[in-house]
């Protein structure tokens, strides 16, 4: 969430950010100016609450002086406008309420403003590539994941569409040990190497930490929800950043990193026809997450560490990828800035996500209300956070199986996930 300050002076200047993101001009400037009279009317009242608290004040002050000099009609008087004031501020209490939630729920829903150096676009078209990593092997007919995995008889759609429905699958045998593997091998590598606290968090969440980390109240429709109250986490994302919410840190202790292998769980709402063959695009999902707590001066080299850590993954596994700086129109809602690291896929003949790393300056700080303080300071400054995927083992099980197929069908186990399957180092053939 962004803060009120900063939107009151700088009115053009997210108007401008919105604009970038996608937003019509008059969109955004009606988006502006709703916030904006939002403020002022709640500032407004305020202002009258206050001086109907203090007039309280000095009221009784002269009630007293009325009495002792005999004034009885003075301080009847007085005693009366006591009553009113009294009724206006228990009044103006409740529509400072009312007042407040209209304009945190306006707030709510304004994104992230871009860093100044995110390139501006539409979409996915007007991301830039920052670098690569290794050369794509030759091959000839290579097949997709979904292919090999059910020519081995380890991957199972049909099954899991009886169990579940679409967009579901069954893992068995080599396969799902596989898997396991690569999540085995990430976190070691995370807090063995990059200095991650494996954490294993709640899969079910509430209202507030969604709120938090931004997914509530505008992406409701991409969760999956379980009761009232509870929500399963899209990623573990939501509970490690919320490790921290509605607590002063020691500013010295930052940064925080975290890092947790857990079941994902979304709709995937927005996401009809796209990848309805095979386990790009699931319900559920496991992933590897990383999580930073850090502070405004260390958020960008952070920013640069995590995803050099989620390229470590992929260099480690001798899978080509590519690393993209997302563009404005292509950003997630809570991000100031945002890589994404594509691993290729022979199969599909294409580069396909497989991590996004993001920075988020206070923004989730603010709706967490996580701050951190300096050692012998007073004054508080909100958190800044960071995600990342460190990897995300479905697309990590596709890469490795579609660059190390061979043409018996049969797939090689890349070096670093050889200790993890007790040794073997083929699958099938």
């Amino acid at each position: 969430m962004l803060d009120i300050k900063w939107i009151r002076e700088n009115p053009q200047g997210l108007e401008q950010a919105l604009i970038k993101r996608g937003a019509q001009a008059d969109e955004a400037s009606s988006l502006v100016q709703s916030v904006l009279e939002a403020d002022e009317a709640r500032r407004s009242h305020l202002t009258k609450l206050q001086e109907a608290q203090s007039r309280q004040k000095t009221i009784s002050k002269e009630i007293g002086q009325a009495m002792g000099a005999g004034d009885k009609e003075k301080a009847e008087a007085l005693k009366a406008e006591v009553g009113e004031l009294k009724r206006f501020v228990q009044e103006g209490e409740a529509a400072e309420r009312d007042l407040d939630a209209n304009l945190l729920n306006i707030l709510a829903g304004i994104p992230n403003v871009p860093l100044e150096d995110v390139p501006v676009g539409a979409d996915e078209n007007d991301n830039v590539e920052l670098r690569r990593f290794g050369e794509p092997r030759e091959m000839d007919g290579a097949k997709e994941h979904y292919e090999l995995g059910e020519a081995l008889g380890m991957m199972d759609f049909e099954r899991a569409a009886r169990l579940s429905g679409a967009r579901f699958t069954v893992l068995s045998g080599p396969l799902a040990r596989l898997e396991r593997a690569l999540g085995q091998f990430m976190l070691d590598l995370h807090t063995q190497e990059h200095g991650y606290t494996e954490v294993q968090p709640p899969l079910l969440v509430r209202d507030d930490a969604l709120f938090g980390t931004g997914q509530l109240p505008k992406f409701s429709e991409d969760l999956f929800k379980a009761g009232d109250h509870h929500w399963l986490i899209p990623t573990a994302e939501v509970p490690l950043t919320n490790l921290v919410r509605e607590e002063i840190l020691e500013k010295e202790k930052l940064p925080l990193r975290f890092t947790a292998l857990t079941p994902c769980f979304r709709s995937e709402a927005g996401s009809a026809g796209r990848d309805t063959r095979g386990m790009l695009r699931q319900h559920q999902f496991y992933k590897v997450e990383l999580v930073s707590i850090t502070d405004a001066d260390s958020a960008i080299a952070e920013h640069e560490r995590m995803t050099e850590c989620a390229e470590t993954v992929l260099k480690k596994l001798e899978l080509p990828f590519r690393t993209m700086t997302l563009c404005t129109g292509d950003m997630g809602f809570g991000a100031r800035k945002t890589y994404d690291i594509e691993v290729w896929l022979p199969g599909q003949n294409a580069y396909r996500e497989i991590s996004s790393c993001s920075v988020c300056g206070d923004f989730q700080g603010r709706r967490m209300n996580a701050r951190h303080r300096a050692s012998g300071e007073k004054q508080t400054q909100f958190v800044h956070t960071l995600n990342g995927s460190g990897t995300a083992l479905g697309r990590a099980l596709i890469a490795v199986m579609e660059n190390y197929q061979n043409a018996d069908g049969s797939i090689t186990v890349p070096t670093a996930l050889r200790p993890y399957m007790g040794g073997v180092e083929k699958i099938g053939g």
